[in-house]
């Protein structure tokens, strides 16, 4: 595995699938998280996530600032978890979602660890009823497409199950 795209809903099993592949390699690992605690309950996710992971890990939060996270990682493996966070994020903060987008495909493009990226699809349920997310709902599309292209892998994750919509490089 060098790239590989994970997408599924919410509660899909995405992130365990992802965890699971990453730690199948040899070597250090390394989990790049997105989340941000902004109350009780995302804390308590995250601390859920954490306690997930054996010492083999080592956790890098990133926010906003991916691309160089995922660039700075030059040993074992990457996993990546979310992109959708992190594209909420970005919008939030006012960045431009675009040109952050083009520099996370040239990231994983050029990652020269395996590396592993976690996303929800967001376009499978109803049209957003604000301006902010459809913005949102489209942003990540865009990204997900884009890396889809970038990627050596693509797996949709729905009840558990992978369905591998593209395979090697």
């Amino acid at each position: 595995m060098n790239s590989l795209l994970i997408l599924g809903g919410a509660r899909s099993g995405k992130s365990r699938y992802g965890q699971a592949r990453i730690e199948s390699l040899a070597g250090p690992l390394t989990y790049i998280a997105t989340a941000q605690a902004f109350d009780a309950e995302m804390a308590d996710r995250i601390a859920q996530h954490q306690a997930d992971r054996g010492p083999r890990w080592r956790t890098v939060e990133a926010p906003l600032d991916l691309p160089e996270a995922i660039a700075a990682a030059q040993h074992g493996a990457v996993l990546v978890d979310c992109l959708t966070l992190w594209m909420s994020n970005l919008i939030l903060a006012e960045w431009d979602y675009d040109a952050a987008g083009e520099a996370l495909c040239a990231a994983v493009a050029d990652c020269r660890v395996p590396i592993a990226l976690i996303a929800n699809e967001v376009g499978l349920g109803i049209v957003p009823d604000n301006a902010l997310a459809r913005r949102f709902r489209d942003a990540a599309g865009w990204l997900n497409q884009r890396l889809a292209k970038t990627v050596d892998e693509v797996v949709f994750v729905a009840a558990g199950l992978p369905l591998f919509l593209k395979s090697g490089a």
